[in-house]
């Protein structure tokens, strides 16, 4: 076997063509980490500030209100919303339906589009309140 020259090479990126659903496994992945990373990060601050007393709470409060602050909270929450739908695509995947070719480009492009809206959705509802 380790002398033979006829076996198979594995595609690399110039042999594939860009498509939706390439896209939306990459941004699955950059979502489920950053989730994973910045969010606890995010989470474990907001917590000891809540343990620590007014002042550290109010110093969270400050970042999470600068624009800075603003900023990291929307990219969690379409991190959030994009995760979530998705995974909601794989999950219709592995059941075994929506793998026509148009059915799945079609899922590709929405999905980051409903994590989109309900980004916009749930940050308009909240500076607008």
């Amino acid at each position: 076997m380790a002398g033979s020259t006829n076996r198979p090479l594995s595609p690399h990126m110039q042999i594939w063509r860009w498509g939706p659903a390439m896209l939306v496994s990459i941004l699955h992945r950059i979502s489920g980490n950053g989730l994973a990373l910045v969010g606890l990060a995010v989470l474990l601050w907001w917590l000891g500030a809540l343990a620590s007393g007014q002042a550290a709470y109010d110093s969270f409060i400050a970042h999470a209100g600068a624009w800075y602050g603003r900023v990291v909270l929307v990219g969690l929450t379409w991190a959030f919303f994009n995760h979530m739908a998705s995974g909601l695509r794989h999950f219709v995947l592995d059941i075994g339906a929506g793998f026509e070719l148009k059915s799945n480009a079609f899922w590709s492009v929405v999905t980051p589009l409903v994590a989109l809206v309900l980004t916009i959705a749930v940050w308009a509802s909240v500076l607008l309140r």
